[in-house]
């Protein structure tokens, strides 16, 4: 297999040596609330947390496991709460999450990660989680992996999972991630847990540095509403049963490792952008001939971050104009009379004069549910994409009574 494949019946545990539970507690009022995803051995892991400077107490928890040896095991998982200004009732109770999990499932304390969601202010209620860790079982099939998913959302409409394959040094090697986020999405790293696995055999700071770049890229280049959440992280597992030799940049085929990464972790961006809280359409933003990709990126996220936009994009109204105002206060240096606009395949601007177009057709463009947004500053080579969802009265509906 020469080439990164798509696994379309994937889940979370495709990867070879993962299992998965999830199991309502009573956290929630009806979904499943607790969830665990597990290594028959010991993985080594990388992580990117939420740069919000108020954090949650299982953010210190995870990081204390991964400072300690690069590896984990496991990771347990609620929703409903997000153990977050909790003071020092939440950092033991986050501890105590790791140590009863440790203890269930015979791992060292260090190689379990802790991971909550939810609402931000409210005590953990440990009467429901601890006798639920007892009662996670799991398991390699289709209904555990769904279960698990279920277990990590809160706002979410939907189940957000993507899994890739291909073959380094002969060895099938899977990548597969799923992932919760809908609201308070304005990742910087994160808002929103995603949890990836993979069976190849790489080490702990190659990994890291890799999950990275990949960061900057997907997650980071999404926003929904703007917040940064006080949660959120992805985290890596690779337990290296694929059997390949270990992957670094020096070797022959890392290029497909690269890739296996950027698109699971590229598909689960999307689809948070989609389920954004309220939304009723996906935004796509290209920026090309930038001075460098970074300038491409930050002037794409401002584009899908604008209010303005949002709210067009929901209206199906061709405001043009509104996309230029992003450009022009991104921050980005550029030329004012030298940018193209399109919305999908219709030119709005060349070289900044505006152009005719179809009022009927790019009315009927709108109608998607996927919008596409072009832009070409002509000012170098360098380019970037961001994704986010439309502004809609739902949204402040369901954030309105959030709590409530």
């Amino acid at each position: 297999m020469d080439e990164v494949i798509k696994v379309e019946d994937g889940s979370i545990i495709t990867p070879q040596g993962f299992s998965a539970a999830g199991l309502h507690t009573g956290v929630k009022r009806k979904r499943n609330d607790l969830g665990i995803l597990l290594s028959t051995v010991p993985a080594e892991a990388a992580a990117v947390y939420t740069m919000n400077r108020v954090k949650a107490a299982p953010i210190g928890v995870t990081k204390a496991s991964l400072q300690q040896e690069g590896r984990l095991q496991a990771v347990i998982v609620n929703s409903g709460n997000a153990n977050a200004c909790t003071g020092k009732q939440g950092i033991t109770d986050a501890y105590t999450m790791r140590a009863v999990t440790a203890q269930q499932f015979s791992l060292q304390e260090h190689h379990v990660a802790v991971a909550s969601t939810g609402v931000i202010g409210q005590a953990m209620p440990m009467e429901k989680i601890v006798p639920g860790i007892a009662q996670l079982h799991p398991e390699v099939d289709d209904l555990a992996a769904e279960a698990f998913a279920q277990a990590i959302l809160t706002t979410d409409t939907r189940e957000k999972s993507s899994c890739y394959q291909t073959t380094i040094d002969g060895k099938l090697v899977t990548l597969a991630g799923i992932a919760k986020g809908s609201g308070m999405i304005a990742p910087n790293m994160a808002t929103m847990l995603a949890f990836i696995t993979t069976d190849a055999v790489i080490q702990h700071d190659v990994l890291q540095q890799e999950l990275r770049v990949v960061t900057d890229v997907t997650f980071n280049r999404i926003t929904v509403d703007g917040d940064t959440s006080t949660n959120d992280m992805v985290i890596v597992m690779a337990n290296g049963l694929a059997g390949n030799e270990p992957l670094t940049p020096d070797h022959t085929e890392w290029w497909k490792f690269e890739e296996l990464l950027l698109k699971v972790c590229e598909d689960l961006a999307r689809m948070i952008a989609r389920d954004g809280e309220g939304a009723t359409k996906l935004i796509e933003v290209e920026v090309f001939g930038a001075e460098g990709d970074e300038e491409a990126g930050k002037v794409a996220k401002a584009v899908v971050g604008s209010d303005l936009v949002k709210t067009a994009i929901y209206g199906e109204d061709p405001n043009w104009g509104r996309i230029m105002m992003a450009i022009g206060k991104s921050g980005v240096p550029i030329d004012p009379d030298l940018v193209d606009i399109a919305i999908g395949p219709f030119q709005m601007i060349n070289r900044s004069q505006p152009l005719a177009f179809s009022d009927e057709g790019i009315r009927h463009y709108l109608a998607n549910e996927e919008i596409q947004i072009s832009i070409h500053l002509n000012q170098g080579e360098g380019y970037g994409k961001a994704w986010g969802c439309d502004l809609t009265y739902a949204y402040v509906r369901i954030n309105a009574s959030y709590t409530t």
